[in-house]
């Protein structure tokens, strides 16, 4: 499920049978939002080389995670629904929505 048809992403792969449309860090269980968080994190953003030396990745792969999620922001945003909705539906998630 090819969202951003203009550019290609040599280190991101979808997974067959994932239920996340997000991509993955080729050869790793690592989704995109984690690398973008990592590097946006509002407490403490860490910058590419950091987040790639900490997950021990190459920095492009975190680079190519950073840009897809900023021109795919929707595809981010589903999954995290998605994700909370079933969080709220087991009685793991209290309070209101986000």
């Amino acid at each position: 499920m090819v969202t951003d048809t203009e550019k290609s992403y040599p280190h991101l792969e979808y997974r067959p049978g994932s239920a996340y449309r997000q991509p993955f860090l080729k050869g790793r269980r690592i989704r995109i939002a984690v690398m973008y968080h990592a590097v946006h994190e509002k407490a403490e953003p860490r910058t590419p080389e950091e987040v790639a030396r900490d997950y021990d990745v190459p920095v492009e792969a975190v680079r190519e995670a950073v840009e897809f999620a900023e021109r795919n922001p929707e595809v981010l945003r589903t999954d995290w629904e998605r994700e909370e909705a079933s969080l709220r539906a087991r009685g793991l998630l209290n309070g209101p929505s986000a």
